[in-house]
């Protein structure tokens, strides 16, 4: 019974890598393109969007998809983008 708790879990993991791994770049260039638009926010607010959109950037390049997933909302959320 555990075992095929682990094995499910062991696949269900290896397949949602990759489907996390493709959307990260479309959150990045959302984010990307609400910065270009000049977003009517205060300084810190400012830097808090650009430092989690880095942070969530260098998520996605070490392959931790859903840490870089949740940084990105974050920033979103602060930019008023949705989903």
């Amino acid at each position: 019974m555990l075992r095929n708790i682990v094995l499910a879990t062991i696949v269900a993991v290896a397949l949602t890598g990759p489907a996390l791994a493709n959307s990260c770049p479309r959150h990045m260039a959302a984010i990307d393109q609400a910065l270009a638009a000049n977003p009517k926010l205060d300084a810190a607010k400012l830097a808090e969007v650009k430092k989690l959109r880095a942070d969530g950037e260098a998520l996605h390049k070490q392959g931790k998809h859903a840490e870089s997933e949740a940084t990105l909302a974050q920033a979103e959320s602060i930019l008023g983008i949705k989903k």
